[in-house]
């Protein structure tokens, strides 16, 4: 559990470097908000379709439990996700990283 959302600073591949900027990652914030948001309506929405006479504290139960279960998942996937939107794919990556490295 220590090791979650524990990021590598190059990328051992291609010697991308993950880290923009000091702090990048704190942009990752509002993306996990939003998977929150969203684990919370599905979840909510879920609950009163199957069980319609569930009482509010059995769905509170219900929600806060599975957020706390798939926090660690949430926080790992809301900081792929942000790294996904800044860093693009280069194919000929591998290439240039073994050149440079044998110069």
């Amino acid at each position: 559990m220590k090791n979650i959302g524990k990021t590598y600073k190059y990328c051992p591949s291609c010697g991308l470097k993950y880290e923009k900027e000091i702090g990048f990652y704190y942009g990752a914030m509002y993306v996990s908000y939003a998977l929150g948001v969203a684990l919370f309506v599905t979840c909510w929405v879920t609950i009163n379709l199957f069980f319609p006479n569930a009482n509010v504290f059995a769905q509170i139960a219900a929600i806060s439990g599975l957020s706390i279960f798939l926090s660690p998942y949430l926080y790992a996937l809301s900081k792929i996700i942000w790294a996904n939107i800044f860093f693009s794919y280069d194919p000929d990556a591998i290439n240039k990283f073994k050149k440079d490295q044998k110069a």
